[in-house]
């Protein structure tokens, strides 16, 4: 038997399941958690602390039709100005609750498009959120950026204000495909877009590259991943193409019949892959590649990679707060998302109070799981050695909770004194053998294809 018809024997081209970026997943989020509740978890950060904070730009000047995230078209800067004071008023009453001392070891915009934003509100962001509280001495300051959206004015605002990190989205080199996704960005626009960060001396870059996109092909997918390679990027994401139209209507642009099957969605990842792996990046968790110095290599190799909203990451905070419309942070406590709609979240802030709509308390066996599901994604094993120490579950329970796992994924697994591990031949069903110690519903939307 094929390792390919192993898998599929196994359901890997079938199954539908989380992306594991948080545990519970955000489908499982209630609206039960209030303002109160989040405003409780932030006083209960340690002062001196070192916390994560993302800021979300929710506008772009068009929308890709590939896209599922929360954004909204805009070709004025008008509500994207209005939309700027909002979230600085979120700012300064998170600085009201905020205790004393903190420092940001993670500062992250998104999006939407964060570069569309021009200079002065560049500056005028990044100036609101260093009043209140200034990067820790070895913090990154990232930015997501679309090179179709980005000048020297704009990178120069960045720049001063401490960006070093940038993250280019680059989906597809192909026009054909870029044409069908409606994302049309050159080469040579991305290129140019590289050349000019790394001139204001900022090495640190991320890439985003998709599989089983419409009318992929692996000597396509090949193109692009070397033209990518040409680049030189620290670290690459390899995200597989989530096709539900259901929840992101623009996605109905996309023709169904042009997108490549689960099996050859597999070996699109598998060619990009190997290309990687045969330039010299090293393998981080299910879709992450990065270089040997990068810093997601060495949280790998020290066993302190972490999985968050974002993806992979070596952040070692325990919290996340979330700002602008959609956002969700997370704490020891569990997880707070603000209003997903504009102008729910404009109301609230504009009231003075926190925008959280919906969330969830940790409890039972969330924590468990949660982190036992992060092992799998980020280290394909479960060490029962830390799982023991950390949570109160005896050493019969936590080894049974393994041989139902390895009875479900026959000769995929390895069951040892020290834990459970993934062999090399069962990474493709990381999500799947994750989803396995899922205590929740699993019927709830939001899932994508395994592969």
């Amino acid at each position: 038997m094929t390792q390919e018809s192993q898998l599929a024997r196994l359901g890997l081209f079938d199954a539908k399941v989380p992306r594991y970026t948080s545990y519970p997943t955000a489908p499982h989020f209630s609206n039960e958690l209030g303002m109160d509740r989040f405003a409780s978890w932030i006083h209960a950060i340690k002062p001196g602390a070192e916390i994560s904070l993302y800021l979300h730009v929710p506008f772009c000047r068009r929308l890709c039709w590939f896209c599922a995230c929360r954004t909204q078209g805009t070709q004025s800067d008008s509500p994207v100005r209005a939309y700027i004071e909002v979230l600085k008023q979120e700012i300064a009453l998170l600085a009201q609750h905020l205790p004393e001392g903190v420092t940001l070891s993670r500062l992250h915009w998104g999006g939407g498009t964060p570069t569309l934003l021009t200079p002065d509100l560049i500056t005028e962001l990044a100036e609101a959120v260093f009043a209140v509280t200034p990067m820790a001495p070895r913090g990154e300051f990232s930015v997501e950026i679309d090179p179709n959206e980005f000048d020297d004015a704009r990178l120069d605002a960045l720049a001063a204000a401490g960006m070093n990190r940038a993250s280019i989205g680059v989906q597809d080199f192909d026009p054909k495909i870029q044409e069908t996704i409606g994302r049309i960005q050159p080469f040579e626009m991305t290129r140019d877009a590289v050349e000019m960060i790394r001139a204001r001396g900022i090495t640190s870059l991320n890439a985003d590259i998709l599989f089983g996109l419409p009318h992929q092909t692996r000597a396509r997918m090949t193109e692009s991943v070397q033209k990518l390679l040409s680049l030189s990027p620290d670290r690459v994401a390899l995200y597989g193409y989530a096709h539900v139209p259901w929840m992101a209507r623009r996605q109905n642009m996309i023709p169904t019949d042009s997108l490549p099957s689960p099996q050859d969605r597999l070996r699109l990842f598998e060619t990009a892959q190997r290309l990687f792996l045969w330039d010299g990046y090293r393998e981080i968790g299910i879709d992450h590649f990065a270089t040997a110095d990068d810093g997601l290599s060495i949280a790998q190799r020290t066993g302190k990679l972490r999985r968050n909203f974002q993806g992979y990451t070596d952040d070692q905070s325990d919290v996340l707060i979330g700002l602008g419309a959609s956002s969700i942070s997370r704490f020891p406590q569990g997880y707070a998302q603000n209003a997903p709609s504009t102008s729910a979240y404009t109301k609230a802030i504009r009231n003075d109070t926190f925008a959280t709509g919906r969330g969830h308390v940790f409890q039972g066996d969330d924590s468990l799981r949660g982190r036992m599901i992060e092992m799998l994604m980020c280290d394909f094993e479960i060490r029962s050695d830390e799982i023991l120490s950390q949570f109160h579950i005896a050493p019969a329970v936590l080894t049974a909770l393994y041989r139902d796992a390895a009875s479900a994924f026959p000769e995929m697994l390895e069951v040892s004194p020290e834990g459970l591990r993934i062999r090399p031949e069962g990474k493709a069903l990381t999500r799947m053998i994750a989803r396995h110690f899922d205590a929740y519903d699993l019927s709830k939307a939001g899932h994508s294809s395994a592969i």
